[in-house]
């Protein structure tokens, strides 16, 4: 059973809308198919039917353009489109070749060019099995899935993990944080599974002496901050860490600091450094033995534990010093009012690279009252040799920040500072 909005759809249902989709679509196995729908329910019923039918799946989320869904699933080689309508539209020049049933991701990988990702239904279930095996935890606990059902944190750890363990997953179709605490409110024993943002609006949102009961953050490191706030309103704060190419490979079950990713699952293998002065690329292992090479940098403890260190890709180099931008932002967002931040690094005749900043606050923030307040807290070649205050910082329809994007919109200009009060 999915409980989406206020209705609950049992298996039957859901058995008997997929009979109906697969004879209205005529899905044939080994076909890749594209959907973006608007409708979460539709959408679910349309998945469940392609993955009974062997066939591959690329879901796009929901609020995705026409233009741009049509371009996804033409890059991802897809057959048809889906685009809120059963009735399906053929693509050209498809390149897909047959075999298993996959589910399809489109990830920019290091170099921002399009990249497909595909797993099989198999890979999936083995990934599924691992989670629950490993994560017992939640095992009682009601997953509230307040992120995209189109990304496979919100499809797979939130709903396909929860129907494994007989419980009714419950799906928000919004970011209205009191409709989510609403929600979770209503709900015995919840997990909410959500972006770091969401998370942090909840906790600043929740009352004194009220507390989520449990809470999954994955997708980006918790600035500081946001990790203390959050932390405090938890009774239980889960992470999760993984890529597009392997799903979901490590899991915290007792988050007491930012950067411990978890411990990794054992459906895969893990190598990197062993600490921080070994730090090293995070290279996963499938069962297949081939290496993954996520461009995290990060160490294994001796207890197991993988510490996240920086996106490789992300890191600065001033003059020959790396400066990891969590750091920045970590001091940037420790100052009263600053609500979120984004370091990300920009060309410098003399240094090679320099370090940039946006951030947004509560009220106009002077750039010398924050450069003095950064001066006690960071290095000279860490400070940001320049600072914009936005209404909000750039982020995907996943949570994430693209420093790489954010960087790009910077050199083109496409940020403003706010009206008054801040001066770059």
């Amino acid at each position: 059973m999915i409980r989406i909005g206020d209705t609950l759809y049992d298996k039957g249902y859901f058995e008997r809308r997929s009979t109906e989709l697969t004879a209205l679509t005529g899905l044939s196995r080994s076909v890749r198919y594209a959907v973006c729908f608007a409708d979460s329910v539709e959408w679910l019923a349309l998945f469940f039917a392609i993955r009974e039918a062997g066939a591959s799946v690329l879901p796009i989320h929901p609020g995705t353009p026409y233009a741009a869904a049509r371009k996804l699933a033409v890059q991802a080689g897809c057959e048809r489109l889906f685009y809120n309508s059963f009735t399906g539209e053929a693509l050209p020049d498809s390149t897909a070749t047959g075999g298993d049933g996959e589910l399809l991701q489109m990830s920019s990988g290091t170099t921002g060019a399009p990249k497909l990702i595909a797993r099989t239904w198999q890979n999936i279930e083995t990934e599924i099995a691992s989670y629950v095996q490993t994560f017992a935890a939640p095992a009682e606990m009601t997953p509230i899935v307040a992120c995209p059902t189109t990304h496979s944190y919100g499809l797979i750890c939130g709903i396909l993990v929860g129907l494994h363990r007989s419980v009714t997953p419950v799906v928000v179709d919004t970011k209205n944080p009191k409709y989510i605490l609403k929600v979770m409110r209503e709900t015995e024993r919840p997990l909410l599974y959500s972006s770091p943002a969401i998370l942090h609006m909840l906790a600043q949102l929740l009352p004194a002496g009220e507390k989520m009961h449990a809470a999954m953050t994955s997708g980006t490191l918790l600035p500081e901050p946001w990790f203390t706030r959050i932390r405090e309103k938890c009774d239980n704060l889960f992470q999760q860490y993984g890529c597009s190419e392997a799903g979901c490979v490590a899991i915290n079950p007792d988050l007491t600091a930012a950067h411990d990713m978890g411990y990794i699952l054992p459906h895969v293998t893990a190598d990197t450094g062993s600490d921080l002065e070994t730090a090293a690329d995070i290279v996963i292992r499938k069962a297949d033995g081939q290496p993954i090479h996520t461009r995290d940098l990060g160490y294994i403890r001796a207890d197991g534990m993988l510490v996240f260190v920086s996106r490789m890709d992300d890191m600065i180099n001033v003059a020959g010093l790396n400066v990891y931008p969590k750091d920045v932002e970590d001091a940037v967002t420790a100052m009263p009012g600053i609500t979120d931040a984004v370091a990300f690094r920009k060309g410098d005749r003399f240094a090679g690279e320099r370090v940039a900043l946006l951030f947004s606050a509560e009220n106009p923030v002077s750039s010398g009252a924050l450069r003095e307040w950064l001066s006690r807290q960071l290095a000279t070649h860490q400070l940001p040799s320049e600072m914009i205050q936005v209404s909000d910082i750039p982020r995907q329809a996943n949570g994430k920040i693209s420093r790489r994007d954010v960087a790009e919109r910077h050199a083109a200009g496409a940020f403003l500072p706010v009206p008054t009060g801040v001066a770059s």
